[in-house]
């Protein structure tokens, strides 16, 4: 399927601070049929914003039938121009990440569904995605009852609760009182989430998996949960990756994103009615 690629300048208000934040957006076209209508997906980038290999997974999915709209996070302190995969890119993505406030992030990806709905050529049916930074704001834009899908890449900062400023890291269970922090609202959550992961991945240990794995079976959200045994980090990224890049794994994690989109967002499911499956135990 062809992409047409533009961009959006859409207004942010919120911390009393008015700015102009851009959205990236790749556009499935089908030649002569100029009315065709698709599903769109917000894509959500890791700290170095909207980057080469964040745009070329972008087009991946616009190449299966997606409107793909990939926000510049850091507008709250810079332009829409991607951080360099260098250490003082590093550094600075890192700042600005704890700097923005989780009301700021959450703006974001209001406003990123509200473009992706105002566009005629858009189903309506909403899904989200993103790796690192964005594969936790993928997650948290799912706490938005119009996004019906999710695919998280590594989400860091949600076991630690540590997206936003913060006076200390958190792992507990339970979690402070009255917490935005995005893992005490999974019950939420109303869409269907794939949560993926290496094994390897030194930004979220297995105790942050596993605190995350237990956090949505406690919140009753429809969820599957990925563990790659030989994946680290940012392993999904064709580009600086340093080493950690796996093409396979990258392959077979695609394939997880365009069955739920698939299902999900393609599929005019209905009404959910509610009624209890009940599962035959059977040999």
């Amino acid at each position: 399927m062809l992409i047409k690629e533009s961009h959006a300048d859409v207004q942010t208000n919120v911390d009393g601070k008015q700015t102009s934040m851009r959205i990236f957006v790749f556009h499935p076209t089908i030649p002569q049929y100029p009315n065709a209508r698709f599903p769109g997906v917000a894509l959500f980038s890791e700290i170095y914003q909207v980057t080469g290999p964040v745009a070329r997974f972008a087009r991946q999915i616009a190449g299966q039938g997606y409107i793909v709209a990939a926000p510049s996070s850091y507008h709250d302190f810079t332009g829409p121009e991607a951080l360099a995969y260098d250490v003082p890119g590093t550094d600075q993505g890192n700042e600005w990440k704890v700097k923005k406030t989780l009301q700021s992030y959450d703006e974001d990806s209001y406003k990123t569904v509200d473009y992706l709905l105002s566009l005629p050529t858009c189903t309506g049916l909403i899904g989200s995605t993103g790796m690192c930074l964005g594969g936790h704001l993928a997650l948290r834009a799912s706490l938005d009852p119009r996004v019906s899908a999710c695919v998280a890449y590594f989400a860091t900062d949600v076991h630690s609760r540590t997206l936003g400023p913060y006076k200390t890291a958190d792992t507990s269970a339970q979690g402070p009182e009255n917490s935005n922090h995005t893992i005490d609202k999974l019950s939420e959550l109303k869409g269907e989430v794939a949560m993926i992961f290496g094994i390897k991945d030194t930004h979220v240990p297995d105790g942050g998996r596993d605190l995350i794995r237990q956090k949505l079976r406690e919140a009753g959200t429809v969820f599957s949960f990925y563990e790659f045994a030989w994946a680290q980090h940012a392993f999904i990224r064709d580009e600086l990756s340093k080493g950690r890049y796996d093409p396979a794994i990258t392959k077979v994690c695609f394939e997880i994103l365009l069955e739920l989109f698939g299902r999900v967002l393609k599929t005019d499911l209905g009404q959910k009615d509610g009624k209890p499956e009940k599962i035959e135990h059977v040999c």
